[in-house]
């Protein structure tokens, strides 16, 4: 791609503001990046590897992979025979150079009331307490730490904890149930939990000692015995706490995080790894079977994720960072913990909801602290389209100069009014498209080169090769739709999945060999730009015609009473395929014939007759996990009316599909 065809019609370029101040300020300086970033891979690399701190530099090849079965098993290594620590680059590396006194971390909690914040000095010797407590409850370099936690700096502590002594994170959502927890623990072969009494959601209470101790019992009755959970008292400092349950105790194995941290030395010295030392397992939903335990090494992931916070959010050292984003999941690692830090970044994370105390939240916080990055989901962003705009406009939003979106690819409407009513037209949108097993974005805009295009993720990111192929793995040159595959490594790609490298080849690799698939639909347009059409289940092929979900939703979208869609296939006697479409409505709107007809009106208008829904939802929500993506599949099975759900684990609330199914039953 040389320059861009079409015009600057339906384009936003970057602006001059944010231009003179970007590390890349052209689009002729990124495609001159990106061009030495896959023809030269390893020299690219290299050079950014050079400012993080190596105990010993790479001994043997730089790069070394295998992403063809055919040549027998896959696998990518970067920096082999390298040793680090990846605490020590965050923390140690800023403190040493004179850095100790900056701010590490701003904390929001639920209740506005509720604020603490830390240096990086401070944060050093938390993390050394804390990895002293480890050591002395027996966890050694290599053991498997759980971490069932709420968005707290304690949480962060207690993931750096592990990577200071070589122990492997294993943190998991503080929304799974006792189930879910135990079932992570034991695949992961936990030796240790860390939890917290409980949190809150708005008004809701989430009983997460309670939770966990019931999850213990169940990994003993596994015969998987965990011997010691070491308990936060998050509770504390919240002003709903008066109306909370006992909270359950144990005193043969459980311990109060701010007792045995007392007693703990503040100093702690690293343990130094290989390069390709695990770092991090993270667990991800498949559409069936057991949860994926995707896994992340150190050297590599740490070169990506500073590499990518740094450019996609051109960031620099008066900037604070706000990441909405859960630790939980891969963007509360990537962004709100490996990448800000190593970029010694000052970061605001939240513990809470946007709507609580009420829809204002967001923007009195972003005043408050002076926010300049605010990072979030396209499905928080159509939560508040919702409410009346005061709740935007009434706070100055003056420090902004960047915003994000993470999670499902955002529609055009959504956008629009993130970036006319949030941003005032000022501030670019930073569209990211990645995985929990690509550690980072792989295709996004950067602020001061792409012109922006309302929907599309853009661009890729260095070092990635992306691709379109057909179902029989035909790669499309130029424009194009088909199945999205990268057909290189870089440093962030996940090396495995926990104890199942089979497993891991035949998902990621198997369907077009040779290229790492990502499972995801997507067109390429005539200027190169991708659009992220949703997962290769969420195609629709109605009458012949390939249809994606995201296509209808967001012309579902363009109607004003609509706040959320999601669009799934049904079988269909002539038509192979018909489309169910699920809505939110706005509230104080009514769903009725009327609006129904505007709608399907709407998709006929936008699309084709081929593509009208053959019924339309109205629904009080949607299925999602907590990263905001919708679980399009889950609504497959009820518009199926099958009951056999498969893993619905991850899902923020499980009673939504009993009341679709309700629904859709009355509706049959």
């Amino acid at each position: 791609m040389k320059s861009l065809k079409t015009d600057l019609n339906g384009l936003y370029p970057p602006s001059d503001a944010v231009q003179q101040s970007a590390h890349i300020a052209s689009l002729d300086q990124y495609l001159k990046m990106y061009k030495a970033s896959i023809e030269d891979p390893i020299q690219f690399w290299e050079k950014l590897s050079k400012p993080f701190f190596w105990k010993q530099q790479p001994t043997g090849p730089f790069l070394r992979y295998n992403f063809d079965l055919k040549k027998g098993n896959i696998f990518t290594k970067w920096m082999e025979g390298a040793t680090t620590n990846v605490c020590y680059n965050l923390v140690d590396k800023h403190v040493e150079e004179g850095n100790g006194h900056r701010m590490a971390y701003y904390w929001e909690g639920n209740d506005p009331t509720e604020q603490k914040q830390i240096t990086y000095q401070g944060l050093l010797e938390a993390i050394c307490k804390c990895a002293n407590v480890l050591k002395t409850l027996g966890i050694q370099k290599g053991n498997r730490v759980a971490i069932y936690m709420p968005t707290t700096i304690e949480a962060i502590i207690a993931m750096l904890s592990c990577a200071r002594i070589g122990a492997i994170h294993v943190v998991i959502f503080a929304g799974f149930s006792a189930e879910a927890l135990a079932e992570r623990m034991i695949a992961a072969n936990a030796k240790l939990l860390v939890t917290a009494d409980g949190t809150f959601r708005g008004t809701k209470f989430i009983p997460l000692k309670s939770i966990a101790t019931q999850a213990l019992k169940q990994c003993k009755a596994a015969g998987h015995l965990i011997n010691h959970c070491v308990v936060f008292n998050r509770l504390q400092t919240s002003k709903l706490n008066k109306d909370v349950p006992d909270i359950p105790w144990d005193d043969s194995i459980d311990l109060a995080w701010e007792t045995v941290m007392a007693s703990a030395s503040d100093l702690c010295e690293v343990e130094w790894v290989d390069a390709e030392h695990p770092l991090f397992i993270l667990y991800t939903s498949g559409s069936t079977g057991k949860p994926k335990g995707v896994l992340h090494t150190s050297g590599g992931y740490l070169l990506y994720a500073a590499t990518v916070f740094k450019y996609a959010f051109d960031y620099h050292e008066e900037d604070l960072f706000f990441c909405s984003g859960d630790l939980g999941w891969i963007t509360g690692h990537t962004f709100n913990v490996y990448g800000a830090l190593a970029c010694k970044s000052s970061t605001v994370i939240f513990d809470g909801i946007p709507t609580y105390p009420d829809g204002g939240r967001f923007w009195e916080l972003i005043d408050r602290y002076q926010v300049t990055t605010f990072y979030t989901a396209p499905t928080a962003i159509r939560t508040l389209m919702q409410l009346d705009r005061s709740y935007v406009t009434k706070y100055s939003r003056a420090s902004l100069r960047l915003l994000g979106s993470v999670g499902e690819p955002i529609d055009p409407a959504t956008w629009h009014w993130f970036y006319e009513v949030v941003g005032e037209k000022r501030c670019p949108i930073i569209d990211t498209f990645w995985q929990t097993e690509t550690g980072g974005p792989i295709i996004c805009p950067l602020p001061g080169s792409t012109p922006l295009k309302p929907g599309s993720a853009t661009l890729p990111f260095f070092g990635i090769v992306p691709a379109i192929v057909d179902a029989d793995g035909v790669e499309m040159i130029g424009e194009g739709e088909g199945y999205l595959v990268i057909k290189n490594p870089w440093p962030g790609i996940a090396r495995t999945l926990d104890g199942n490298h089979q497993r891991f080849e035949s998902t990621y690799f198997e369907p077009y060999n040779g290229y790492y698939y990502t499972g995801d639909a997507a067109k390429r347009d005539a200027d190169g730009y991708f659009w992220i059409i949703g997962r290769r289940d969420d195609m629709l092929n109605v009458s012949g015609h390939l249809l994606s979900t995201a296509e209808i939703e967001s012309a579902l979208m363009q109607h004003p009473a609509v706040a959320e869609a999601a669009a799934v296939s049904a079988a269909h006697a002539i038509k192979g395929e018909s489309i169910h479409c699920f809505i939110v409505l706005k509230h104080r709107w009514k769903y009725d014939g009327i609006i129904e007809d505007a709608i399907k009106a709407i998709v006929r208008n936008k699309i084709g007759a081929f593509a009208v829904p053959e019924l339309i939802h109205p629904v009080p929500a949607l299925p999602k996990v907590a990263s905001g993506k919708i679980m399009r599949r889950l609504l497959k099975k009820v518009v199926q009316q099958d009951a056999d759900l498969g893993d619905t684990s991850t899902l923020v609330d499980q009673t939504i599909i009993e009341q679709l199914l309700a629904l859709t039953t009355k509706k049959g």
